[in-house]
């Protein structure tokens, strides 16, 4: 099963992710895609670390998630493609390898991710450029998740395709 949360920033989509996580079949590994550029950041992880069970395995992938997800046994809760997506050059990961290693896996994923595109207009060129290389990211992974929630406040909606909902 794949799992697929979205949401802004402090909508509370990492937490509903690990609740999510945590009700599957265990052990649970964490792949975690970010990396400490600076305190504040240091602050967050060291924050979502400590929020974990302490069983679960944190294996700190990088741009290596595809194939860091094809090794994981039991459930991968994978934290998040906005940050996996913002360490490649020019924003050119490859969603299809992702979206492979997403479908081959055994266990079950849960993958979080930004949604930007309910966000304030970038102003730069590369803010845009961003924002639709992961919007057309997330298009993938929703399209081939079995579940998609969007995470507001703390809430979670329940995401359809959009082809359920037409007359």
């Amino acid at each position: 099963m794949i799992v697929f949360v979205l949401g802004g920033a402090r909508s509370g989509k990492s937490k509903l992710a690990e609740h999510w996580a945590a009700r599957l079949a265990s052990p649970v590994t964490y792949l975690a895609t970010g990396w400490n550029n600076d305190a504040a950041m240091a602050a967050r992880i060291a924050a979502h670390r400590r929020d974990r069970p302490a069983a679960w395995v944190t294996v700190e992938v990088g741009i290596a998630l595809p194939p860091a997800l094809l090794e994981v046994v039991g459930t991968a809760l994978v934290d998040s493609l906005g940050t996996w997506l913002a360490r490649h050059e020019d924003f050119m990961a490859d969603g299809d390898a992702l979206c492979r290693a997403l479908v081959q896996r055994q266990g079950d994923t849960v993958v979080v991710s930004d949604e930007v595109g309910l966000s304030v207009h970038p102003e730069t060129e590369v803010g845009l450029r961003y924002r639709d290389a992961l919007g057309s990211l997330n298009q993938a992974v929703a399209a081939i998740a079995d579940h998609a929630v969007l995470a507001v406040a703390g809430r979670a909606l329940p995401l359809v395709d959009w082809q359920d909902v037409l007359p």
